[in-house]
Order: C-alpha cells, then structure tokens, then sequence
C-alpha cells in the first residue's frame, strides 16, 4: 500500500505551474522531496492538504481521495511546515488544552514528554522561543496525536548542523514503526542522504526523476573524459551530458558500462544539476 499516490496533478497560478506532476510514496518509508526554491514542492504539499484547491489530479493519501475523505485522514497526518502557523502569544502547555479540541487521539503525557526531551519551556510564549526550539514545538505538536505519516516542509531550512541532527534522529525513531511514512520536502540534500528511501526531484513544476535514493548512489556514477572518451560509452548508458572544465562529464548507469572505465560516486546535489544543467 502507498501512503501517498499523486496522479497528474496540476495546479496553476500567473507564471508558474504544476505540470502533472505524479509520485508515489510506498508505506514504510522515507521520500526526499527536492528542488530548488519556487520548483513547487510547498506548492505540491499544500494541494496534498487540501490548503490549495487542484485544478486536475488525483491526490490519495493511504488509498482515500484527499477531498472526500479530508476530515478522517487529517487526523492521521503530522504536518511540519518551516515554521509554526499559530498564534505567537500561547504557550507550549496552552497549545496542549488547544490540539486537545482539534484531534481525538491527542496525546497530552506524551507531548509532555517530548518538551521534556527537547528542553521546550512550557510558559514561554511562541513568539520568545529561538527558531531551533520553534521547529521542536512543531515537531512535538505534529507527532503528539499519533499520525501515521508526516508531511514536512523544510523543517531544518536555517538550522544549525547540531539542531538538525536532533531534528533527524526524532524522524528516525518515527520510522521505527513500519506502519509510518514520512514526505519530506528539502533543499538540503545532505539530510536526505542520511534519512530517505527514496528522492522525487521537481523542477519548474515538473517532476524530473523519482527513484530510489540507494539507486542514485550506486548505481549512478559520473565519467569525466574527452569528447572522444565519452564516446566509447554506450549511449543508452548515458542519462546527461554536460561540458566541464577540462572536458565533458556524463551521468551515466554504471552497471550498462564496461567495468575498466572508472566513476566518481554522484551527490543527490551532482544528479539534480546534472538534470537541470545536463542534456540528454
């Protein structure tokens, strides 16, 4: 089962477009959601939630249409935008008799003691906490009612290596239960290298690639030559071209070329410039 399936969405506002755009995320795992800022990834998110109305696709979220079934599914989803959408005076323990109104299996014991474990003040308004606690109260919030997916947009966008760390390992532990999934929309692809299973690339409002991250990692691999070395790579081993400093560098499938030409391991960042900047 896909905790998340999109067909040919499409939404459209003056000068930019989702141009059906279509991924799934299979229950149990981790997809990396990645492009450049304004490629359409909250764009993509919000139509998900239903925040944004769609012009034409389809959107099921563990088999159910987003539209018909919104009320039932929200209360399975942990939502994590880049910073908290509430009111900045309330407090941690406020918020707490607050979501206590807007879900039925929210947890207060546990929400507790997720403050406890990320050091949350819990009279301190919203608006006095630094950015790093901001994003560990969304965090606490998104996870204390049980969801079964989370959906996160840039949640370590503008945080310190130590903080996103922490931020990482709670998504991990998440994970340990293998009935839960996790979209996560990101520009820094180093995270994603740490946590997903899998990387949907969007750019311009197009998807370009969605595949298994282990796939990109290994199986992808970066020639770097002559004109005429390149040439002695079979062309369907080769996904995109592009001129280099001292050549022309190829992102190619090692597995489709003779073993005595040799690679460098691709980035996630190398195969989506290679994608964006590349030709075919």
């Amino acid at each position: 089962m896909n905790a998340i399936e999109i067909h040919d969405l499409h939404k459209s506002f003056e000068g930019f477009s989702l141009k059906d755009v279509s991924f799934s995320v299979p229950q149990g795992t981790v997809m990396g959601f990645v492009g450049e800022n304004g490629a359409g990834k909250s764009t993509t998110i919000k139509c998900m939630l239903n925040l944004l109305k769609k012009e034409y696709g389809e959107i099921l979220l563990f088999g159910k249409d987003i539209v018909e079934h919104e009320l039932s599914i929200k209360n399975d989803i942990g939502v994590v935008f880049d910073d908290l959408h509430i009111p900045e005076t309330l407090n941690a323990t406020q918020l707490d008799k607050f979501m206590k109104k807007v879900f039925k299996t929210w947890d207060s014991s546990y929400y507790f003691e997720r403050l406890r474990q990320f050091k949350i003040p819990e009279k301190k308004r919203v608006k006095e906490l630094s950015r790093g606690m901001r994003m560990k109260l969304s965090i606490a919030l998104a996870l204390a009612h049980h969801p079964k997916l989370l959906i996160l947009d840039e949640p370590t966008s503008g945080l310190d290596p130590i903080i996103r760390d922490e931020i990482l390992d709670l998504f991990l532990a998440f994970m340990q239960d293998e009935t839960h999934s996790i979209l996560f929309s990101s520009h820094i692809t180093s995270d994603l290298e740490k946590i997903a299973d899998y990387i949907t690339f969007i750019h311009n409002g197009e998807v370009l690639f969605s595949e298994g991250k282990d796939v990109l990692l290994y199986e992808y691999g970066i020639f770097k030559g002559s004109k005429e070395e390149i040439g002695a790579i079979p062309e369907h081993a080769i996904l995109r071209k592009r001129n280099g400093a001292f050549g022309v560098e190829a992102l190619v499938l090692k597995n489709e070329v003779n073993e005595v030409f040799s690679f460098e391991k691709p980035s996630i960042e190398d195969i989506m410039l290679f994608y964006v900047k590349g030709s075919v």
